[in-house]
């Protein structure tokens, strides 16, 4: 039987590091989605306040950037959990983990999905705070 306070393992701490790490780009990309969704619906309401409209042809700067940093985080993303999946000591099951307010769980779970082949199966990450 495995103690209750397997999650404090020292062993642990690079991947709890990544965990936080995960979290944090996840609550920064959705973040950024929004910001990028409420800068697209912004130009419109905007439009009616001013006398003059933008030249024709002009470049919507901002737009660019929102998406830029939208597709970097998502790449960052994919690299934290391509590392998370990588130090898993185990596939479908949880690994209890302390992200600072007691055990938390992660685990890489096999996708069900239509695309995934048996042979090489695909593995999503989950975690629970």
């Amino acid at each position: 039987m495995s103690s209750n306070l397997d999650y404090l393992d020292p062993a642990l701490l690079p991947l709890e590091d990544k965990v936080q790490a995960y979290l944090k780009t996840e609550k920064l990309l959705r973040q950024a989605e929004i910001a990028r969704t409420a800068h697209e619906h912004q130009p419109e309401a905007a439009a009616d306040d001013f006398d003059q409209r933008p030249p024709m042809g002009s470049y919507d700067q901002q737009a660019e950037e929102n998406q830029l940093e939208t597709s970097q985080l998502q790449e960052d993303l994919q690299v934290l959990q391509n590392e998370i999946l990588a130090m898993l000591p185990v596939r479908d099951e949880w690994v209890k983990v302390n992200l600072g307010y007691g055990p938390s769980r992660v685990g890489a779970f096999r996708n069900e999905r239509f695309g995934s082949s048996p042979t090489e199966p695909e593995y999503l990450l989950r975690v629970v705070q």
